[in-house]
């Protein structure tokens, strides 16, 4: 084999490493559930919280086979719960014996499906406690311990507006809790007297404080919105979705039960 042959399938060869580079560099790496690991400094106070918190679980709501007929007949996802739920329970049917009848039936404008582009934790979302322990004229150690002051509510919320804020924050709390596997709810209550077995030293001559913070999952994606329709052509039905736009949102979304300590020696 000749030099201007080698050189010729060197170069192809490269070329085509550059095109189809190789799987395990060219996809982004996606986040697993151990990237959500609970930190050492995180615990959960939920056998200990004085304020019975009850878990936020959302009904997930299967499509009937109906419905799912329905869905496949178009090229945008619908997630949403809530229209689920409407498609499933739709009484519309067209007659067997409609040869040529054709009509539309709106169901309404709808958030159809919610796509997650980032989560991430701020394990010291809100401040919602700090105790104090002065041992500046002490000549022995103290220990000093997590004790809550005053009850405090933490409330998630979306960042910006948008139509239907109720459907969409249901979608971004199934999202969130899938990927991460935390406790996750939009409200979250810290009783007052709420106690913790965990002790901290604190040295004579020295005078510390103990920061509690709840922490809150960050959760930013894409809605997509679309007009949809029944349409029923002859005997048949199926799902028309008009006017797709898609929009960007995000929340805070609160960890239950859970709460990171911060201690500070002086």
């Amino acid at each position: 084999m000749n030099k201007g042959k080698i050189y010729g399938i060197a170069l192809i060869v490269l070329i085509f490493i550059f095109l189809f580079p190789i799987n395990g560099f060219s996809e982004e790496k996606k986040k697993s559930k151990d990237d959500y690991e609970i930190p050492s400094h995180v615990l959960t106070i939920s056998k200990e919280n004085t304020y019975p918190n009850s878990t936020e679980d959302q009904e997930v709501i299967e499509p009937s086979e109906t419905t799912k007929e329905l869905m496949e007949s178009i090229d945008t996802p619908i997630d949403n719960p809530d229209l689920i739920k409407l498609l499933n329970e739709t009484s519309i049917k067209p007659s067997p014996i409609a040869f040529g009848y054709r009509g539309m039936v709106y169901i309404g404008r709808w958030p159809l499906n919610y796509k997650s582009l980032e989560t991430t934790i701020n394990w010291e979302y809100q401040q919602i406690n700090m105790n104090e322990l002065n041992n500046l004229g002490g000549d022995t150690n103290q220990e000093m311990n997590y004790n809550q002051q005053e009850e405090k509510q933490i409330t998630g919320a979306l960042t910006n507006k948008i139509n239907n804020p109720d459907d969409i924050k249901k979608m971004m709390l199934l999202k969130s809790k899938s990927k991460t596997d935390l406790p996750l709810s939009y409200q979250t209550v810290i009783g007052k007297n709420t106690k913790k077995d965990n002790s901290y030293n604190v040295p004579a001559k020295k005078q510390a404080t103990l920061q509690a913070f709840a922490p809150a999952v960050n959760e930013k994606g894409q809605v997509t919105f679309g007009e949809v329709y029944i349409q029923l052509k002859g005997s048949k039905k199926s799902i028309v979705v008009k006017n797709v736009t898609k929009q960007g949102i995000g929340a805070w979304i609160p960890i239950q039960d859970h709460l990171s300590f911060s201690f500070n020696l002086k």
